[in-house]
């Protein structure tokens, strides 16, 4: 069994921690911008970066509700029902990217009308970014498509190397374009357009090379079949309400940080946010390998390997957070310093504010193994009324305590009322399945 889960985990990990890897990239390109500030720069790009994570994991539910469904179909043998799912996936994603792509204008005047940092310089940079990159959006929308699907049918691999190979690109491109080309923050929005598009293309290849003789034949009337696109659609719907908590979150953390008023403050939440980020994606990959085992064990009605199942990627990501405990505890300062030019003038006091809640984010791997691993479980067993009702619960917890601790403790009360949303996901999640008891019934039947 832990063979079966580090098959799957191992390679989402690596893609997984592209992504972070990327957005610290980005942050070093941002902060060495020829003739702009660091902070300045770097804040901007968190806020208009905090834009799109808005947009894309509002669309995330592409992803987990084609995984769970696929991984089901996948256990019970039903090639007919994957094939299906694939192309259902692929409407609904081009569908919502195209929309979003079309409400472009009104979507970023809010946007960026809501996240103003009531600084000129910093606002164009925003804009410019947002409307270079939007471009990228119907690309980013489909990549999820064919990442939930390709994790349903126990495919990390293939993820794993698109992920790299987007990655890999938009870094080049953000150098080439944002340094060489000396086009700023708008040259690392271009390289996500480029980087993201050449990921759509080469996914398209993988799946018709790897999967084409397994794949079915269907109708169009079978893809828009009512019954089954009504259940896909029940089934996002709550992962759509789960998804918008999370985001509504990580945007007010940003916003909240911007209100502080203080730059440098802005800056260091940025930079300790992507260190959590880094962590967050290392165990999401136990997370991937849950959901889609889960789903597998359920389809197969293999109620004792999805027992062991859930055992073990519990563990697994309770190890992870003490390796990153351990890691932050005596390399944070090396870390931090990584993300900040040496040249900086100010470079000194971003790590003296860095120091101040550096302590928060020590705390948070702790907090955060439960949610991961029971979001995966979640996904795979398609609980997800479960889902959004743990959210719900822990994003009303989570603004009462930024709301209501703000004026008192400051930047203390950001990042108190994050560990303690991260936590309470977990918590919720397990009671609210009755300790597990009603995901391990699906497969006992």
């Amino acid at each position: 069994m832990n063979r079966e889960i580090l098959r799957i985990a191992i390679p989402n990990i690596i893609s997984n921690i592209t992504v972070p890897l990327m957005g610290i990239a980005s942050t070093v390109i941002a902060g060495r911008v020829a003739g702009a500030d660091g902070a300045t720069t770097i804040g901007a790009l968190s806020i208009g970066v905090a834009i799109f994570n808005f947009i894309y994991w509002n669309c995330s539910f592409i992803r987990m509700g084609t995984s769970g469904l696929t991984a089901q179909a996948f256990g019970a043998e039903q090639h007919k029902k994957y094939t299906l799912m694939l192309w259902r996936s692929i409407c609904v994603a081009f569908g919502v990217g195209i929309v979003a792509f079309a409400l472009q204008w009104p979507i970023g005047e809010f946007s960026l009308w809501f996240m103003s940092t009531g600084d000129a310089d910093s606002d164009n940079m925003i804009s410019e970014y947002f409307y270079t990159r939007i471009w990228a959006v119907p690309a980013g929308i489909l990549l999820f498509a064919f990442n939930g699907w390709l994790t349903g049918m126990q495919n990390a691999v293939a993820p794993m190397s698109v992920a790299i190979l987007v990655n890999i690109l938009h870094v080049g491109f953000s150098y080439l374009f944002s340094i060489v080309g000396s086009m700023g923050l708008s040259g690392i929005a271009l390289a996500s357009v480029v980087a993201q598009w050449s990921g759509v293309a080469v996914m398209v290849v993988i799946i018709l090379l790897l999967y084409s003789r397994r794949l079915v034949k269907v109708s169009v009337k079978e893809v828009m079949d009512f019954s089954a696109m009504r259940r896909f659609f029940q089934i996002n719907s709550d992962i759509i309400i789960r998804t918008f908590c999370l985001v509504a979150v990580y945007t007010f953390f940003t916003k909240a940080s911007a209100d502080m008023g203080d730059k440098n403050i802005l800056a260091v939440n940025t930079i300790l946010l992507q260190l959590f980020t880094l962590f967050s994606y290392m165990n999401d990959g136990f997370a991937y390998a849950a959901e889609a085992l889960t789903g597998r064990f359920i389809g197969a009605r293999d109620g004792a390997s999805l027992r062991k199942c859930v055992k073990l990627c519990v563990v697994w990501c309770f190890v992870v957070s003490f390796i990153y405990v351990g890691v932050y505890i005596g390399w944070w300062r090396d870390i931090f310093s990584l993300l900040v030019d040496a040249d900086t003038s100010n470079v000194e006091e971003l790590l003296g504010v860095a120091e101040q809640y550096i302590g928060w984010i020590i705390a948070i791997p702790i907090a955060s193994a439960m949610p991961f691993v029971m979001d995966g479980i979640m996904v795979g067993a398609t609980r997800s009324r479960i889902m959004r009702n743990s959210m719900i619960l822990s994003s009303i917890c989570y603004f009462a305590i930024l709301y209501g601790l703000g004026w008192l403790i400051g930047n203390n009360a950001i990042w108190f009322a994050f560990t303690a949303y991260m936590f309470l996901r977990g918590l919720f999640q397990f009671f609210m399945s009755h300790n597990l008891r009603d995901i391990y019934a699906e497969a006992d039947r």
